[in-house]
């Protein structure tokens, strides 16, 4: 019994943990995503550099992705050296939104975050989409980190999106160099709901749970003493 209690506390803690640590509110930038790490973009699913690209360290479209991690510095060993990826003189990647979906909130709130770094104001134009084919202009941002209301584009709390593609403005911004064309740190969903499939932590939890206990209930069951083993 004490086996099944202490198994039934640790899943207990671990659902608690995830749940927290998946839809926990956190600042990034002076700015509160209400689910936290879970808002930023997931995936790339593209990436062109442009007519003038940056040099190879800042071309991992990989640095755009998660919570915005930009610690100072725009010298880059290498991608994995990196923090960030530069767009290139007018070229562009397309990100996505894995375990959540990007929505409006139904009122003049910003609703999507770009976080852009380095002292050159560089405009980079920003369109969203549900399929990855079919694409909507939320208009641009100027520079550092920017948020764009979706909602003044005519779209609202029942709207989603998965994809979110930055492009750089060529007639913006130096025009070459290594790190030519706009830098991009992270891109976050304040407004945002759970992707279909992805279990809300209280569905998580009661699964988890629910699995344990079954697991220890019958676990205790063929251990029980007194019950000959063909009975079991």
């Amino acid at each position: 019994m004490t086996k099944i209690l202490n198994r039934f506390v640790l899943l207990a803690s671990v659902a608690s943990m995830y749940a927290t640590q998946a839809h926990g509110a956190e600042t990034f930038g002076g700015v509160e995503f209400p689910q936290g790490a879970l808002s930023f973009a997931d995936a790339v699913v593209s990436y062109d550099p442009g007519p003038v690209a940056p040099s190879m360290p800042y071309q991992g479209a990989f640095n755009a992705l998660g919570v915005p991690d930009y610690a100072g510095g725009s010298s880059c060993s290498s991608q994995a050296d990196c923090s960030f990826l530069t767009l290139g003189d007018g070229g562009s990647v397309v990100l996505r939104f894995v375990d959540n979906l990007l929505t409006g909130s139904g009122s003049a709130d910003d609703d999507l975050w770009i976080f852009e770094i380095g002292s050159d104001v560089e405009n980079t134009f920003v369109d969203i989409s549900s399929d990855g084919v079919t694409w909507s202009s939320v208009g641009f941002v100027g520079g550092a980190t920017s948020g764009i209301d979706i909602d003044a584009f005519g779209f609202g709390a029942g709207d989603t999106f998965s994809y979110v593609r930055l492009t750089d403005d060529t007639n913006e911004g130096q025009q070459s160099g290594s790190t030519v064309g706009a830098d991009i740190d992270a891109v976050g969903a304040i407004s945002t709901i759970a992707a279909p499939g992805v279990p809300e932590p209280a569905t998580w939890l009661t699964m988890v749970l629910g699995f344990g206990l079954v697991g220890g209930t019958m676990r205790a069951r063929r251990n029980r003493p007194g019950i000959p083993r063909a009975a079991r």
